[in-house]
């Protein structure tokens, strides 16, 4: 009951955070129709820095953005002005830093989309180290859920025709007792996904607001494009595969958790598929730079896995 709490805490500070706080405000002209490039991209009003191509500029100026008194993108400060705890603690910092990674890189004769695009991936790959301490030990905890799977089968089978409310009473007794016993938190190994969550929405907004990030490429790709209209252009074929490897490599992330925890309790099952159908409807609908980020936080989840599991056979 206390761990729900701690979680229902969490998930009412993170909403308080994100709705009392600014957010990303899609560009509208006079008309009140979304304001659009000539490849189709979205433009972002509340940007934090100019942007640089041309198509852009003068749209944001017909349609009254005062850019001119916006930093350029290399000078940006992220402590510059206050626009809530959300943006100013997590969105802007977050932006800085994928900015001055991508100036780095631009030292060693990067394109800008390629540095960017290499920013996005080497932040959060920052990130996932900075947090590693917290999530292997959650990857443990899944390690020690298999091994009391025998116990919550015999638990099961114990309690199998016994539904009356005192027998449910002294199942969820044993159950939380076999739990002290192997040391295990039954909902830690579903809080790095409730964990991701403000991280995705921190990249979304810092990738929707900064112009350098959303108006260049990375290889083939339209960091600033959505996936759908990515597959309606002439180079549908990269982002039919771009979105292969974001599926791929959500699954791949989730598989472990799902196929681990058999003993799992049915909501919290079903949580995570409902996260993961989420994963694939929104990832049509937002830019592919967000893909890089999430393709790369995936990719370093199995990797993570895979050494728990070698560390754990070595024992």
């Amino acid at each position: 009951m206390k761990q729900k709490n701690n979680i229902k805490r969490f998930a009412l500070i993170l909403i308080s955070l994100v709705v009392l706080t600014g957010c990303t405000k899609t560009l509208t002209g006079e008309d009140k129709k979304v304001v659009r490039t000539e490849n189709g991209k979205t433009l972002t009003e509340n940007i934090i820095c100019k942007p640089t191509d041309k198509d852009s500029i003068e749209l944001y100026t017909e349609n009254g953005v005062k850019i001119d008194k916006l930093p350029t993108c290399e000078k940006f400060k992220p402590f510059s002005n206050y626009e809530g705890l959300w943006t100013t603690i997590f969105v802007k910092p977050l932006a800085w830093i994928i900015i001055k990674i991508g100036v780095l890189l631009r030292k060693i004769h990067l394109s800008t989309g390629i540095a960017n695009g290499l920013a996005i991936i080497l932040s959060c790959l920052i990130i996932r180290f900075i947090m590693f301490p917290f999530t292997k030990k959650t990857a443990m905890q899944s390690e020690k859920m298999k091994e009391i799977q025998p116990a919550m089968q015999k638990l099961e089978k114990k309690y199998q025709n016994k539904n009356s409310e005192e027998d449910q009473k002294k199942k969820a007794a044993e159950m939380m007792a076999l739990y002290q016993k192997h040391k295990i938190n039954p909902i830690s190994s579903c809080l790095l996904s409730f964990i991701q969550i403000p991280l995705l929405f921190a990249y979304l907004e810092a990738i929707n607001r900064t112009p350098v990030i959303f108006e260049n490429k990375f290889l083939l790709l339209d960091m600033g494009m959505t996936i759908s209209r990515g597959i309606s252009s002439n180079l549908w074929y990269v982002y039919v595969v771009f979105f292969i490897l974001v599926l791929g490599s959500s699954y791949l992330s989730f598989r472990k958790t799902l196929k681990d925890q058999t003993t799992m309790a049915a909501g919290m099952k079903g949580t995570i598929y409902f996260m993961l159908a989420m994963v694939v409807i929104a990832s049509f609908s937002l830019p592919v730079a967000l893909g890089l980020y999430w393709i790369t936080s995936s990719v370093f989840t199995v990797i993570q896995n895979l050494m728990v599991e070698r560390k754990k056979a070595k024992k």
